[in-house]
């Protein structure tokens, strides 16, 4: 079965709500968002607007998350993307990812660069990146706040239009300027 994916429309509100509000999102800034937080974000068009496009992420027909294209007024978007907690752990994220890119880089042709980021204890999802022909771009050391006040590292990870039409890898020469001592 192959992931696809149906663009939401203000008619899916009330269903963005409840999918939010019943499901925990351990890796992500909020993790438990109630219905009133859900409701505010839905009610701010960050699913459908200038700068974002949700999609429901199906597969065999069933509704197994959500992924929401951000910054699409730029010619790198980025992506958060929140599968149901009883969808995790079954291997679909990497064929998700690479679905994702197929959906991105076909609808949208202005698009160079296509990036997500993960916090650094969020293993799967890293590896998720890295099979899915992305690569590691950034290590933002104590960039993401975490629910007990504590910060980690948030890690970028990106794939590029070339890449993704090549099936290939372009590597990142992190140490391409090294201070003499």
């Amino acid at each position: 079965m192959t992931i696809t994916f149906r663009r939401m429309t203000p008619a899916d509100g009330a269903a963005v709500t409840a999918f939010l509000a019943s499901n925990r999102f351990p890796f992500h800034v909020n993790a438990a968002p109630d219905e009133f937080q859900a409701n505010k974000r839905v009610a701010e068009g960050h699913f459908w607007s200038k700068e974002s496009q949700g999609y429901w992420v199906q597969h065999g027909g069933k509704d197994i998350g959500l992924v929401v294209l951000e910054d699409l007024e730029d010619d790198n978007p980025v992506f958060d993307l929140r599968l149901a907690e009883s969808q995790r752990g079954r291997g679909l994220g990497v064929e998700v990812v690479r679905a994702l890119c197929r959906l991105t880089f076909t609808e949208l042709p202005e698009i160079v660069r296509f990036e997500g980021q993960t916090r650094e204890d969020n293993i799967a999802m890293r590896k998720t990146f890295m099979r899915a022909g992305f690569v590691k771009e950034a290590h933002y050391r104590q960039a993401w706040p975490t629910a007990d006040g504590s910060r980690l590292a948030s890690v970028a990870y990106a794939i590029l239009r070339s890449d993704w039409e090549n099936n290939t890898v372009t590597p990142l020469e992190f140490d391409d300027l090294l201070l003499d001592a």
